[in-house]
């Protein structure tokens, strides 16, 4: 079973994600609500996947990934993104992101990103 770490400022989009990919058999390792605490939760979880929002306080998603591409160069991170962040965005990929979804994303879209991130 694929494990996903969650990673989003928002609690509702957090929760949102939650129930979506566990109700599709993935297994939620944990959840964090900001860059630092993304990577701490990368280290002691280790999880197959992470789902790391961009804009969030304390720590961005865009440093959180640098920062667990240096824990692990074969992490498998996918960045939530807004609408008009492409530069970020292509940055991320840059940076080592496998993927991404444009919020407000579709149920099927996020599946197939993280299956396909996953394999």
């Amino acid at each position: 079973m694929t494990s996903v770490l969650v990673v989003d400022d928002a609690m509702f989009m957090r929760a949102t994600l939650k129930k979506l990919l566990t109700e599709a058999g993935f297994e939620v390792a944990g959840e964090a609500e900001n860059g630092q605490m993304a990577v701490e939760r990368y280290q002691e979880l280790k999880p197959d996947v992470v789902m790391m929002d961009i804009t969030m306080p304390e720590m961005n998603g865009l440093d959180a990934l640098k920062e667990i591409m240096k824990i692990d160069p074969g992490a498998k991170v996918v960045m939530c993104t807004a609408l008009g962040q492409e530069r970020t965005v292509m940055e991320a990929v840059e940076a080592g992101a496998k993927d991404y979804i444009i919020k407000p994303f579709k149920a099927e879209k996020v599946l197939e990103v993280v299956k396909k991130a996953s394999a």
